[in-house]
């Protein structure tokens, strides 16, 4: 880490628009920032957008610092921190996890793009799930890639927890035979 008299020369250079100088910025200061700003909103999608967007601005601010107001870091992480804050409060983005509907919606097979890019072992792993019957494929979906509880399939099938556990069971040693494992 660069010293604070350091990253105000770096910010008093990105002023006069030196390019070395905000790589070298970016460099020094990039995971301070990250960390600050994937504390906030917890998801590195996001994060890296707002991080992109910060040192934008940095870029078109660098100008507005002052050094005997705050530390270089401290104004930095503001602009990271105020950002950040800008897209909680926001929530322009419907999450997957307030949708629980959209979880819920999934095609028969994956479209001739994205099938073409899957990994030979996960075309193996659809294949051998496409085997189970329908209600038994939605079971293991359910429960392995979108995380529901057993009490939570079991209300959505109407069935006994138990019953759950083993229809789960089950299907995954169909699956393991299927794989050969």
């Amino acid at each position: 880490m660069l010293t604070p008299a350091e990253l105000v020369g770096l910010i008093e250079a990105v002023a006069k628009r030196d390019q070395a100088a905000f790589e070298r910025l970016y460099g020094a200061t990039r995971a301070k920032l990250y960390g600050v700003v994937l504390r906030i909103l917890r998801r590195q999608d996001l994060a890296e957008e707002v991080i992109q967007e910060t040192y934008v601005k940095i870029w078109n601010s660098a100008g507005q610092f002052n050094p005997t107001l705050s530390s270089p870091i401290t104004w930095m992480a503001s602009i990271a921190r105020n950002r950040a804050i800008d897209i909680v409060r926001k929530k322009t983005e419907a999450s997957i996890e307030e949708e629980p509907q959209a979880m819920e919606v999934a095609a028969d097979s994956p479209d001739p793009l994205a099938r073409r890019e899957m990994s030979e072992e996960l075309k193996r792993l659809l294949e051998c799930i496409g085997r189970l019957e329908p209600d038994r494929q939605r079971l293991v979906l359910l429960a392995y890639y979108n995380g529901w509880s057993r009490e939570q399939l079991a209300e959505k099938f109407a069935a006994p927890v138990n019953t759950v556990k083993t229809w789960l069971r089950r299907s995954m040693l169909d699956i393991r035979e299927c794989l050969g494992l």
